[in-house]
């Protein structure tokens, strides 16, 4: 039977999504797991799966159109459906755009703008009345760089202009550009920043508004509140030289943290929970996102099942998540979920700081660097340790300040026990 597939919600609260490269064609068999198409999201571009198996039957959008969350991609038919049953099942589902993703025309002189094609975007049209095909994505970056579509060499299908496009022109817009006359007026870059004797203004790009717009949210309808604990971590950075002695993976800090957080999950099971309107979700196994900085802003990555994670296994996990997000290859399955997060800038030096949470998860853990302090030992006595400063930021319409205060002690315990996390 022919079923249609749908723009899926790639990241919590997305509204929308672009197909930037299809993988497949109409015709192709495909397996369960197989690369169906790269979706630009506000935060990453990640590849779109196949969850069944069967035959590519038709393609409803074009590379570079943005389409609603929900709406109509593509169809897929089992073996020997034609187009009868394609055009079934797009009835079934209602859907409005029933044209195959054929290839654009060649842009030609015309006495007037042309009628788009079902599923088609408008397109602006060229002083000669020839139609220039470029995506919603591609002409809004285009406006926030400053550049004139026009000015854009397009190579996707029939000239069309997508985002690699635009990028290479502003590569070689930069590599080329003369040094600038001087002027009375802020001059202006390939990029748009808006340069004065005061300051550069950056226009803001997708997902830097996706950010502000998603971390305002959090801050406006989730009630925060902040637990603090100081871990000992002689023990673990003892333990974690003599691994990295003999180990042919380096584990690092930050692999020790999830583990102790995955361990801290299990420990106290009503903290692995997230908000949901319906009720409280709680989850079985320790699924932690890990904030990853990438040139665009910031990720969150979800590493599965980290409570049965042995230490190599966690660092070589977020070691190729980290890449992939940093790079844009990160699958769609891999940003949803999640029922915990960690952001951790020890590795900057910030002895301390408090994160805004991720919804709908209800807790996020800020780490900070370790440090040597003063401390007090089981003898009474004071000595010179080194000491790690961890914030639990907890949404308290889930979690109560006992049951934060219960989970924040599991994962100080665990630190400052590292044998703990071998099991």
């Amino acid at each position: 039977m022919a079923e249609i597939i749908r723009m899926p919600e790639v990241l919590a609260g997305a509204t929308e999504a672009a197909i930037q490269t299809w993988l497949v064609a109409v015709g192709d068999a495909v397996g369960v797991g197989q690369a169906l198409a790269e979706i630009e999201t506000d935060k990453a571009t990640v590849e779109l799966s196949a969850e069944i198996e069967g035959t590519i039957g038709r393609l409803l959008v074009r590379q570079g159109d943005n389409v609603a969350v929900g709406e109509p991609i593509m169809v897929m038919t089992a073996l020997g459906e034609g187009v009868d049953a394609i055009e079934r099942a797009l009835a079934a589902a209602g859907a409005e755009v029933a044209a195959p993703a054929a290839p654009e025309p060649v842009a030609t002189p015309a006495p007037a703008p042309a009628v788009p094609a079902a599923g088609a975007a408008a397109s602006p049209v060229q002083a000669d009345g020839g139609r220039l095909f470029a995506s919603p994505l591609v002409r809004r970056l285009a406006a926030q760089q400053g550049i004139e579509i026009a000015e854009v060499s397009g190579t996707g299908p029939n000239g069309r202009i997508v985002r690699r496009d635009l990028e290479r022109h502003l590569s070689a817009a930069v590599a080329v550009a003369p040094p600038a006359a001087p002027s009375s007026t802020p001059p202006r870059t390939a990029n748009s920043k808006t340069e004065s004797a005061d300051y550069v203004l950056v226009p803001l790009d997708r997902m830097r508004k996706a950010i502000a717009r998603r971390l305002t949210e959090s801050k406006a309808t989730v009630p925060h509140f902040y637990l603090v604990a100081d871990c000992r971590v002689e023990a673990l950075l003892a333990l974690r030289a003599e691994i990295n002695a003999t180990s042919p993976r380096r584990i690092s800090v930050n692999d020790f943290v999830l583990k102790a957080v995955a361990g801290a999950l299990m420990d106290v099971p009503s903290a692995n929970a997230i908000w949901n309107e319906e009720g409280i979700r709680q989850f079985s196994s320790a699924e932690i996102s890990v904030a990853v900085a990438t040139d665009g802003g910031l990720t969150t990555p979800v590493l599965r099942g980290v409570e049965r994670m042995s230490l190599s296994a966690v660092s070589a996990s977020v070691a190729d998540l980290a890449e992939r997000a940093r790079t844009g290859r990160l699958k769609q399955h891999e940003l949803e979920g999640g029922s915990f997060s960690v952001s951790n800038l020890g590795m900057y030096g910030t002895s301390q700081f408090t994160a805004i949470l991720n919804p709908p998860q209800s807790g996020i853990l800020a780490v900070g660097a370790s440090r040597k302090m003063p401390v007090v030992d089981a003898n009474g006595d004071v000595i010179i340790a080194p000491v790690m400063t961890v914030t639990l930021s907890a949404d308290h319409r889930v979690l109560d300040g006992a049951v934060a205060a219960e989970l924040l002690a599991a994962f100080q315990r665990r630190v400052e026990n590292p044998l703990t996390m071998l099991t």
